[in-house]
């Protein structure tokens, strides 16, 4: 494993900002199968209003967090519509990526030992004492079989 896990982290993190903030904003505005298929039976006009017909998208309601800050992809309050969906993307991104990062930290801070890694003697198991977990590991498990 490579000594610098966070190069990979941070440009993983980068691709991910890259594509919540920019192209984000070039997806598909048509409804995905699920609208679709609870308009099947109504008339639509270009506004996606329903303007006749009868189907189930009529007993639609709105979600009670309909008026959180980041509903319906964007930022409620900036008005342009691609800077909105952008750094709702961004947003979104960043709050996952700190939640993650903080169990993580968390799951770690728990593992047994004081300082030792998960194999219990470093980060290399060749070098570790014979008889310990990560030696015995290292060879199959063969430690001492008499």
């Amino acid at each position: 494993m490579s000594k610098r896990p966070w190069m990979f982290v941070v440009g993983g993190l980068l691709v991910a900002l890259l594509l919540a903030g920019v192209v984000s904003n070039y997806a598909s505005s048509h409804p995905d199968g699920l609208d679709s298929s609870l308009l099947k039976g109504c008339t639509v006009d270009a506004d996606d209003n329903i303007i006749g017909g009868s189907c189930p998208a009529q007993q639609a309601k709105d979600h009670e967090l309909a008026d959180s800050p980041l509903a319906d992809y964007g930022v409620r309050g900036i008005d342009n519509a691609f800077l909105s969906t952008g750094l709702s993307g961004v947003l979104g991104v960043l709050l996952t990526f700190a939640v993650g990062a903080g169990a993580f930290w968390l799951l770690r801070r728990r593992s047994p030992g004081t300082g030792a890694t998960a194999g219990g003697a470093g980060d290399d198991p060749t070098t570790a004492p014979a008889g310990t977990g990560a030696a015995a590991g290292a060879v199959g498990g063969s430690a001492d079989r008499s």
